[in-house]
């Protein structure tokens, strides 16, 4: 199959699966243990039915939104992921590339193969950046400097991983990145290379070694003196965590599970989202990733209280299908998806999307 050929995120799927490195593959798709929270991500995401609207005026349509003061042309953000260059030689920057082409906003991972410096004028659209804060954290400051120099204009900073969940598929292969490629943001700081002679994953060693297991709910007035960027939390599958958020003052929380690479048989995102947007109630933005496959599910996402969806692994998907065309390619069919959905939903706009569409007469 070519990628001219895909009709949805399944055949970019089958396409990339044909074209990566094994051990990239493995690595992309791979969930924590058993990968239980893994298959639920999707498996919730399809539970939830639509309860549409008829006879309503959805002529024109309009997919556009607003994220953290920046105007997206879609509610569908590329969420953080890293080593792109693993499967294609542009990586990050044909990704950005795309972020731009589309419309949408890029969160660049800590742990690129592209430093952001070189990712960074690669779009016009929306940068953001997600941290891991390093037992350095020295070494972490200079990297949040480098970052908002750079242009970028959120920081999302991950909570959930003070370790890296055991994903045994890595583990098998021993995965490390080839000799070429590095964690180019890290390099200044002397933190760009993956272990290559440890009997288990590299990665695994790298946080291990590098990834500081303490930090805390305390730590983030610190990190809140570094920096003006606003500042999102991702990894939240708790209301009274999403609760501390806004406490904090952060100014978003992504409900996340890290796709299900962290622990398993953690909540699917679907479950607990509902009750996260109950708590904060709208104080802070509210983002959603894992499992997300279908224009539908983005229905669901925003309809359940989410502003936006993250984008994961199809990303990579196309990146391997495709390079910038395959990227543009994954953001196009969840795109077009969603606009058909909302036709068929009786929404003309995101406004539209309310928790009547999953529960009868809640809007009434």
């Amino acid at each position: 199959m070519e990628l001219a050929d895909a009709l949805n995120l399944a055949d970019l799927e089958q396409i990339a699966a044909s074209r990566a490195p094994t051990p990239a593959w493995d690595y992309y798709r791979s969930g924590a243990h058993d990968e239980v929270t893994l298959r639920r991500n999707c498996e919730a995401w399809s539970e939830i039915s639509l309860h549409y609207r008829v006879l309503v005026d959805v002529s024109r349509r309009s997919t556009a939104t607003t994220v953290l003061g920046q105007e997206l042309a879609s509610p569908v953000v590329i969420a953080p992921t890293a080593f792109h260059c693993l499967v294609h030689p542009d990586g990050e920057l044909a990704t950005a590339r795309a972020a731009s082409a589309t419309g949408t906003a890029m969160i660049l991972s800590s742990l690129s193969n592209t430093a952001i410096e070189d990712v960074a004028p690669q779009t016009q659209a929306p940068l953001w950046f997600q941290l891991y804060v390093y037992r350095d954290r020295g070494a972490t400051e200079e990297l949040i400097a480098r970052v908002e120099a750079a242009g970028a204009q959120a920081l999302f900073v991950t909570a959930d991983a003070p370790l890296l969940g055991r994903r045994e598929r890595d583990v098998r292969n021993r995965f490390a990145l080839p000799p070429h490629l590095g964690v180019r943001n890290l390099l200044p700081s002397g933190y760009e290379e993956l272990p290559t002679d440890r009997p288990d994953s590299g990665l695994a060693s790298y946080f291990q070694d590098l990834i500081d297991p303490a930090l805390s709910w305390d730590d983030l007035a610190w990190l809140r003196s570094l920096t003006e960027l606003p500042i999102v939390l991702k990894g939240v599958v708790r209301p009274d965590d999403a609760l501390r958020a806004v406490d904090a003052g952060l100014a978003g929380v992504v409900v996340s599970n890290h796709g299900g690479r962290q622990l398993d048989t953690s909540p699917a995102t679907a479950e607990v989202l509902g009750p996260i947007a109950e708590a904060v109630n709208g104080r802070l933005e509210l983002l959603v990733d894992g499992g997300i496959r279908r224009g539908t599910d983005v229905v669901k996402a925003l309809a359940l209280g989410a502003g936006a969806v993250l984008l994961g692994r199809p990303i990579l998907w196309g990146l391997a299908a495709g390079g910038q065309a395959g990227v543009e390619r994954a953001l196009g069919m969840v795109r077009e998806e969603l606009d058909l959905a909302l036709a068929l939903c009786g929404c003309p706009d995101l406004d539209s999307l309310g928790p009547d569409l999953l529960h009868p007469g809640a809007g009434v």
